[in-house]
């Protein structure tokens, strides 16, 4: 299938709701303590703001025996990568970001383990790649936040020899010097502290989301896997039925050195959850978007996640992630577990948009360049 851009594929879609509209109180006091200076290009939005390249595979996965097709995935990694940068061949375009010097950080996420991750086999040849630049296998760290998350999901039976994966429980912590500070609900504990393999080890970092619904900020995609997987005590910004998610989320995507080092973001889409995310403990919720999505933009590839995970959820009869009327909300958890008409929190995935105010990338959909291939 030849490329096609956004508005060729989107047009039919409803209009999303403006972020003025969902803004009915005050936005929270940030205190960002940083020494990190920015990059003179930030990696977010990077070189290619406004540009996004989906390539979808119907053979990347097999829907019955969940095993990934390991050929299908490194063509689209290397199709994804080619397209974005516009070279002929894929070691071009992965050195147009990482050079023998780099420590890279490749950002997982494990949190809807162990169904829905960052799968090892894209992780693998992310890796591979970085090796195949110069890399050295040392100087590549598959991380994430929680050590009891990513060691249950055995990276490293995958991945080359050398590479290590770690946590803020394993490797350094957490850097008291670099914090986002505020008062979301009076709360005691009121800082949020950067890990310390971001702020004093890495160069680069590699974004891998995954294609997920999340009860408080409504998708959770390239923007919260950066974000609230750099950082501690973020779970404070939920509260009963109201989430801060709406500003946090971009606040902390912002804080140096995190921005400047975040160059690249692949959103692995092999599987997905439609609800009750951004666990995976039912299985109807699970489903196949068969895709992944690359860029330097995590704005503008998470505003096309909205219409994914939406998309899905108006197939199966759900309400939609805008939907905020408090007739739908219940203080059960085990309400919003049973029932995909249920919501657990007043959602907000107007943190996208927001975070296109912030200068992170491009949410207009007339102003973004994406790219569609079939293989």
């Amino acid at each position: 299938m030849e490329r096609r851009t956004f508005l060729t594929t989107m047009a039919t879609l409803p209009a999303l709701p403006a972020l003025a509209a969902l803004q009915a109180r005050r936005t929270p006091v940030y205190r960002i303590v940083t020494s990190y200076k920015p990059a003179a290009q930030p990696g977010m939005p990077g070189p290619y703001a406004g540009r996004v390249v989906s390539v979808h595979s119907p053979d990347c996965i097999d829907e019955e025996t969940d095993q990934v097709d390991v050929d299908s995935v490194q063509g689209m990694i290397a199709r994804g990568m080619t397209t974005l940068t516009g070279d002929k061949n894929s070691r071009d375009s992965w050195a147009r970001f990482f050079n023998t010097q780099d420590v890279v950080g490749i950002k997982v996420n494990c949190v809807g383990g162990p169904a829905v991750i960052s799968s090892p086999e894209v992780v693998a040849d992310i890796a591979t790649n970085l090796m195949g630049v110069g890399v050295k296998p040392a100087n590549i760290v598959i991380y994430e936040r929680s050590g009891t998350q990513i060691s249950q999901m055995h990276y490293q039976r995958f991945v080359p020899a050398g590479i290590r994966v770690e946590a803020s429980d394993t490797w350094l912590g957490f850097d008291p010097g670099v914090y986002v500070e505020t008062n979301f609900f009076g709360e005691d504990d009121t800082r949020s502290y950067m890990l310390r393999m971001i702020t004093e080890r890495f160069t680069k970092i590699i974004n891998v989301p995954n294609m997920k619904d999340h009860g408080a900020s409504g998708v959770t995609g390239c923007l919260k896997n950066i974000a609230y997987g750099a950082f501690n005590n973020v779970d404070r910004s939920h509260h009963r039925s109201e989430t801060e998610t709406l500003t946090f989320i971009g606040t902390l995507a912002t804080v140096e050195p995190l921005r400047s080092r975040t160059v690249l973001h692949i959103m692995d889409g092999l599987r997905g959850v439609w609800h009750a995310g951004p666990f995976s403990r039912d299985k109807r919720y699970r489903f196949y978007p068969k895709q992944m999505k690359f860029g330097t933009d995590p704005v503008a590839i998470d505003r096309f996640l909205i219409d994914v995970i939406d998309g899905k959820r108006k197939q199966e009869g759900a309400i939609s992630v805008w939907e905020r009327d408090m007739k739908y909300y219940s203080t059960r958890l085990a309400d919003w577990q049973a029932d995909p008409n249920v919501n657990r929190f007043i959602r907000e995935p107007g943190h996208i948009e927001y975070a296109s105010t912030l200068g992170l990338g491009v949410y207009d959909t007339s102003r973004i360049d994406h790219v569609e291939i079939a293989i």
